[in-house]
């Protein structure tokens, strides 16, 4: 199990952590969009913070995944960021689904994996 976790947590930061840097050092092309996914990203462009904002919280987190360090509070910080991706991918561009797939559910495994870090939250005083 031990293995699997390290395997996710590093597949997630590197794909968390080269998204991130091709966005801010714009090292790969846009790709081209259509239909309402055009008109959502250009919704997300025009609001100007919402992708820096996403982008900076994937870059974070692929550090923290990649180092091993503040996974547990990473998985949390990241879990909206990975719903969102889920999301849009599943309403607006299902072709990218199963890599969308794999982040949710790579973020929800970890968070299970790491659960005893989140009890406490939960425990009602």
């Amino acid at each position: 199990m031990k293995i699997a976790i390290i395997i996710i947590r590093s597949l997630l930061g590197l794909l968390f952590l080269y998204t991130s840097i091709s966005f801010f050092l714009h090292l790969s092309p846009e790709a081209e969009t259509t239909g309402n996914f055009k008109a959502f990203n250009v919704g997300l462009m025009a609001s100007t913070y919402l992708m820096p904002l996403a982008k900076s919280l994937e870059f974070l987190c692929g550090i923290s995944f990649i180092t091993g360090r503040y996974v547990t509070l990473a998985n949390l910080i990241i879990l909206p960021v990975t719903l969102n991706i889920l999301l849009i991918n599943f309403f607006l561009t299902p072709e990218n689904l199963p890599i969308a797939l794999f982040v949710f559910f790579g973020n929800i495994f970890l968070i299970f994996s790491h659960w005893e870090n989140y009890k406490s939250v939960f425990v009602a005083k």
